[in-house]
């Protein structure tokens, strides 16, 4: 038999290197969420590593009625901080706009958490005024250096595509105080299908044209 010419033992070779390097790549993008453990009667098919800020959403989607299981995870200081997450209706990539979902220290040891519209960048904090449907009302811990936020949602539209927003900030006298206004806090929103998984990013989160940053006000302070 006549030896097969070079090119074709070249090709052989490249198409093995290519199998090695998906083979290899594979594993990392499953693990683009890191286990995660939750309390019994806690389970979501679908997880996103968040882009900034250590977080992480967790998620079941019910295309049966339009709702989420959710679980958002960020990391924290127990007694100095808050985090929070939200969908966003009415401006894509801003926290103006959005309801969200705030996990701070509450009374006693436990996790306090404000359901609320972010009217603008200076919102009022007012307690349960969101602009979307919340089946199951929220509930969080702190657990390991990170505050989970647990809650399910009715997707505002019935519509898959949402524009999610998240945050962590600084407490200040006990009250929820405005959070860094650079790096990653500017770039904590993202376009996410809850039905597929596909996450894309949006623009500059629009409190970035702000002069000076707000002070949140309006969150009662934290209990001893």
């Amino acid at each position: 038999m006549a030896p097969r010419p070079r090119n074709h033992t070249v090709c052989l070779l490249a198409g093995a290197v290519l199998m090695l390097l998906f083979a290899a790549a594979t594993p990392t993008a499953a693990q683009s969420c890191a286990p995660a453990k939750f309390p019994a009667g806690h389970s979501f098919q679908r997880c996103a590593a968040l882009p900034v800020l250590g977080a992480s959403l967790y998620w079941t989607h019910h295309a049966s009625n339009g709702t989420a299981d959710l679980a958002f995870r960020a990391p924290q200081s127990a007694a100095g901080g808050w985090v929070a997450w939200g969908i966003n209706t009415d401006r894509p990539s801003s926290m103006a706009g959005s309801s969200v979902f705030l996990a701070s220290p509450g009374a006693g040891g436990a996790v306090s958490v404000l359901m609320t519209y972010l009217e603008s960048t200076s919102p009022s904090l007012t307690n349960g005024t969101l602009k979307l449907d919340v089946p199951v009302a929220p509930v969080a811990e702190y657990t390991a250096g990170a505050y989970t936020i647990y809650v399910t949602v009715a997707l505002p539209g019935n519509n898959t595509v949402q524009n999610t927003v998240w945050q962590a900030g600084p407490l200040s006298g006990g009250q929820v105080a405005a959070h860094p206004m650079s790096g990653a806090n500017l770039q904590s929103t993202m376009k996410l299908d809850f039905l597929s998984g596909g996450t894309g990013t949006g623009a500059t989160n629009s409190m970035e044209q702000q002069r000076s940053p707000p002070v949140m006000t309006g969150y009662p302070p934290m209990r001893p």
